[in-house]
């Protein structure tokens, strides 16, 4: 981080860690934590780094700046920004004063979570503040913390953090939910046939491109992702309960040869149709 003008009250407080191979190992982790109250002249640039910065605001406004995009962090509003590209954080202008909690986090939890839902869209959510005190709050208590617990329960924290935001952004995405709905059930319905992303779109009465959007927003994947997961999780009921043959199975939820549905499911189970078969409990007689 690159100060031009650190103007802060003295009373803020900024904890800094550095993360050993266990902390990294960790779907969530923080290498830093603070509780700023930034006066009128507050004005940091923040370079490119790996992870992905929280800020919640307490009081007044804050000014987030990232490429051509701008958000003004208003009281009870929560920013994930994600630091692959330069940003700048200042108090608004026309605000006297902008306290807010920050949290400076990484794992492979973060990013997923993050990259799945768009979160770090520069676009402030709004939580509560007793919600975001508490989670703050704790990261801050385990990352001044040795040890495993402390580790795990900071991971919690975060991955707590970063659930009460997407809870929040979803309440203000549930437009699209219907389109999402009608192609879900489409799916369910015919798995098996050859269905297309149009298909899918003409369903819910939308484009490919926005189909593709809503889907990303409300379920973290693909429309053909989803497919994917229906056919595979009727593939395993087929193995499990039937003695029909692999290719027989292949056909019967959609895949056009054996090859490819074996494929898919090895990737997707992490074992081969066959061994999955053998793993699954037989009833006797």
């Amino acid at each position: 981080m690159a100060n031009r003008d650190l103007d802060l009250d003295a009373r803020s407080t900024w904890l800094r860690t550095t993360p050993g191979s266990f902390e990294r190992s960790m779907p969530f982790f923080c290498t830093e934590q603070g509780a700023f109250l930034a006066r009128d002249r507050f004005l940091v640039d923040r370079q490119a780094a790996a992870g992905y910065d929280i800020v919640f605001t307490l009081e007044g406004r804050g000014l987030v700046e990232q490429g051509r995009k701008k958000a003004v962090l208003a009281p009870g509003r929560a920013l994930i920004i994600d630091c692959s590209a330069p940003s700048q954080r200042s108090t608004c202008p026309g605000s006297e004063t902008w306290h807010h909690l920050w949290a400076h986090v990484d794992g492979t939890g973060v990013t997923a979570l993050v990259q799945a839902l768009d979160l770090a869209a520069v676009s402030p959510v709004p939580l509560e503040e007793a919600v975001a005190r508490r989670h703050f709050s704790l990261i801050g208590e385990y990352l001044a913390k040795p040890g495993v617990l402390a580790v795990t329960e900071m991971s919690r924290a975060i991955h707590e953090l970063i659930a009460d935001i997407v809870s929040a952004a979803r309440a203000g995405r549930e437009a699209g939910a219907d389109a999402v709905d009608a192609v879900r059930a489409l799916i369910e319905r015919d798995f098996a046939r050859n269905l297309t992303l149009e298909d899918m779109a003409r369903a819910a009465d939308v484009s490919n491109s926005y189909l593709l959007k809503l889907f990303r927003t409300h379920l973290g994947a693909t429309p053909y992702e989803y497919l994917l997961r229906q056919r595979i999780t009727e593939a395993k009921r087929l193995l499990a309960e039937t003695d029909a043959r692999v290719g027989e199975i292949a056909g019967l939820v959609g895949f056009a040869s054996e090859s490819n549905f074996s494929y898919r499911f090895s990737h997707m189970v992490g074992m081969s149709p066959r061994a999955y078969r053998k793993s699954c409990p037989r009833a006797d007689g």
